[in-house]
This record gives structure tokens, sequence and C-alpha cells, in this order.
């Protein structure tokens, strides 16, 4: 009795090792996959790529407008 209730465990432990794997096989796809959000969804306003005097006055600003945790006031 003990055996049996043993070999049942183990059947019903192991049962979800046998299963297969989940891919397309050549189904066609529904919707089309993801291409992103666009080149300018995360870019500040006014900031030019490759303009260094540029980023050093946006990151003046962002400092000073709000993620400078000494100017806050509680």
């Amino acid at each position: 009795m003990i055996r049996l209730s043993l070999l049942l465990g183990a059947m019903l432990a192991l049962s979800g090792c046998g299963e297969k794997p989940q891919d397309l096989g050549g189904a066609k796809q529904d919707t089309a996959p993801y291409l992103g959000t666009g080149a300018g969804a995360f870019v500040d306003p006014g900031w030019k790529q490759g303009d260094k005097t540029s980023w050093e006055q946006h990151l003046r600003a962002r400092t000073q407008s709000g993620q400078n945790d000494y100017t806050r006031s509680n």
C-alpha cells in the first residue's frame, strides 16, 4: 500500500516534466511584432543629440527643478 502511494505520488510529481514546447510551428502570427515607441518618445524637447552644451544645460535645469533633494521643502 505504501509502495503504491509512493509510486502514484512520484507519477503525479513528474507528470509536468513531459510537456512539449509551445512554439508557433509555422502558424501565422495574429499581431505584428512590437517595433518600439519611436525615436522621439523619450527625448526631452530642445535637447540635441551630440551637443555637449545642450546636454549640460538640461542636466543643470533638471538638478535645480526638482531632482535636488537639498532644495526641496517638506
